[in-house]
């Protein structure tokens, strides 16, 4: 290769550095938190100097094309891990997505999905009809934005008989939700049991509740 040619092919320090910016300025990485940004390029400068360093102060071409696609292998594993279920399942799916009907609502309408096979929205309606009926009668106090877990918790303060039905329920919704498990006709039969058996419990006497 002549020496016109291979300096084409070459590309300073400098050089590097510029495109760097200019691909991390590029709409993809802004819509990522700032904080983000500042630590990617500050891994990605440090790695093009590294690279320089090793090729004797002149990055070539091909080695900012691997360069590249490492940051956007890493840029990948870390949206992976970000996005994971396990950073939602740490916030919790609330039990209400919209505005709470009454308890007979959502029972009729976890009925209807039973019926027709719709085992998930089932599940989540007799979820929603338990915790309106928790509400209704102050078992718990409401509030918006409540997850399965904290439902099952509070709850049981109340209802310490109840502790492990709760606990089994909210799994349930959990796993639903997570889609960690697909929803079966028996997940809307434990659902509904535990509706009937928490309609048919009475709070524990004030030193049982608050021992």
């Amino acid at each position: 290769m002549t020496p016109h040619l291979a300096a084409g092919l070459e590309v300073t320090r400098d050089e590097g550095r510029r495109r760097a910016l200019d691909e991390l300025s590029d709409p993809v990485y802004g819509s990522q938190e700032p904080t983000l940004i500042e630590r990617l390029r500050a891994w990605f400068m440090e790695l093009l100097e590294s690279l320089a360093d090793l090729g004797g102060g002149v990055l070539s071409g091909q080695w900012y094309l691997v360069a590249l696609l490492v940051l956007v292998a890493v840029l990948v594993v870390w949206l992976i891990v970000y996005l994971r279920p396990s950073r939602s399942r740490a916030r919790g799916v609330p039990v209400h997505e919209g505005r709470p009907l009454s308890a007979a609502d959502h029972r009729s309408a976890a009925d209807a999905h039973e019926a027709a096979g719709a085992y998930a929205e089932a599940v989540a309606e007799r979820l929603r009809a338990i915790s309106v009926d928790l509400e209704d009668r102050a078992v718990v106090t409401p509030r918006a934005g409540r997850t399965a877990t904290e439902l099952a918790a509070e709850a049981a303060v109340v209802l310490p008989d109840e502790a492990t039905a709760l606990r089994d329920g909210a799994a349930v919704f959990n796993d639903v939700a997570y889609g960690d498990r697909e929803a079966t006709a028996d997940s809307t039969r434990v659902m509904r049991e535990l509706d009937e058996r928490l309609r048919a419990a009475r709070p524990a006497p004030a030193e049982e509740a608050h021992p």
